[in-house]
């Protein structure tokens, strides 16, 4: 019996290893390209380890000149303007993402179920199927090549989403606390404001967290509505390391790794609310 048991837990951590292992190969192997040399990159039989590592992708990209035309400041620039476009949609999405939310979670109307479904359904659209359309709209409203196209089309694709998971999370506090507020005097506003938001902190960091990166790695969009720095955001810079006879992989991979640590980061800042968030979440749907 102890040795079945043993046998077990060796064939459990043996299959959670391969797993991680897997998990972090692709990430690893993009930080091990980026401090290699083109020669080491391109060599046949492959190198798994850099025969001369350095970080002179990294210092390219950090020491450029602001304001220059070359690809590295415009890359520093581009990063500003994820971060921007990001961190907009992000509140954008959660303060009407909240009151849409609330107002499916709470409130009864006519269809009110067959419209939260209908949300859901937007997010099953490919965005190749409405690429054309989008372009024309934002073309005829003279908004190419902005930061603002960008906001408000992440916002189009992030809002339906962060109504569906915010919905589930108000479904899960008990309607005993709020039914309380209610009878003390308190409107429907100051029960969402004084009671619901605040216990739902945790989910509104994990919803937060997502929205923020699909706003972060969104390329097709970001490819079509811009064409300078002045609104290229992270994704499409990085695809600009491709030369036209040849690909700097190690240029490429820097700018992965640094286009990487951003939603690491405020992954790992916001740990705790995130594991919190999505453990309530999935209580009630």
């Amino acid at each position: 019996m102890k040795r079945r048991k043993l046998l077990y837990q060796i064939i459990k951590y043996f299959l959670v290893a391969v797993l991680i292992f897997f998990t972090i190969a692709p990430f690893l192997w993009v930080f091990i390209t980026s401090i290699s040399s083109l020669k080491d990159v391109t060599s046949i039989p492959l190198k798994w380890f850099p025969s001369e590592p350095n970080f002179k992708n990294y210092i390219k990209i950090l020491s450029a000149g602001d304001g220059g035309n070359d690809i590295f400041s415009q890359f520093r620039i581009s990063m500003y303007n994820s971060f921007v476009v990001a961190a907009i949609v992000t509140l954008v999405c959660l303060v009407f993402g909240s009151f849409g939310a609330y107002a499916f979670a709470r409130l009864n109307f006519p269809f009110r179920d067959k419209i939260v479904v209908l949300f859901l359904f937007t997010q099953l659209i490919p965005g190749i199927a409405i690429m054309l359309p989008t372009y024309i709209i934002f073309k005829n409203l003279n908004l190419l090549d902005t930061k603002i196209a960008l906001i408000l089309i992440h916002t189009t694709f992030t809002l339906p989403f962060v109504i569906w998971v915010m919905r589930g999370f108000f479904k899960s506090i008990p309607k005993d606390l709020e039914d309380a507020a209610l009878i003390d005097g308190t409107s429907r506003f100051g029960a969402l404001f004084k009671v619901i938001l605040p216990v739902s902190t945790p989910g509104l960091f994990a919803t937060g967290v997502f929205a923020f990166l699909g706003s972060w790695n969104e390329f097709g969009m970001a490819l079509i509505l811009t064409s300078s720095s002045q609104a290229k955001t992270l994704p499409v810079a990085i695809t600009e390391f491709l030369g036209r006879f040849t690909v700097d992989f190690g240029l490429m991979m820097s700018g992965g790794v640094l286009a990487l640590l951003p939603p690491v980061l405020l992954s790992l800042i916001f740990q705790r609310f995130l594991l919190d968030g999505l453990t309530t979440g999935s209580i009630k749907g």
